[in-house]
């Protein structure tokens, strides 16, 4: 049941689009699915793309492309659990992957033990 749901989601998800105001630069709506990592401590306390010093137990994750302190919505399509998080970094560096999770964020939606997973990202 859960699949079925997931592939439904992702088809759905396959015709949405970034849209960005014209004036404003604001992003009003964005999904993508992609694959998740985390990063942790060869990382602690560094400073990220943003100027901030990166927390492994903050929830913040790095985006290739979204604006940083944007804040998103990321769900794990394995199991279901999410988390918010704002971004300030940028990465992944690592090819097909979508976007870095701090440590605590990896944790709370399951995705530790694995290393990558699955995951849908909404803009909040």
């Amino acid at each position: 049941m859960i699949k079925k749901i997931i592939i439904i989601l992702l088809i759905l998800l396959s015709f949405t689009e970034i849209s960005i105001a014209k004036n404003k630069k604001k992003l009003t709506h964005y999904h993508e699915i992609g694959t998740a990592s985390w990063y942790g401590k060869q990382f602690h306390r560094k400073r990220t793309s943003s100027g901030e010093r990166f927390n492994m137990y903050s929830m913040t994750a790095a985006h290739k492309t979204l604006p940083l302190h944007t804040y998103v919505e990321v769900t794990n399509l394995k199991n279901g659990k999410y988390v918010i998080v704002k971004i300030n970094d940028r990465g992944p560096f690592i090819r097909n992957r979508t976007i870095d999770l701090s440590y605590a964020a990896a944790k709370k939606i399951g995705l530790v033990n694995r290393g990558i997973g699955p995951v849908l990202i909404k803009v909040v």
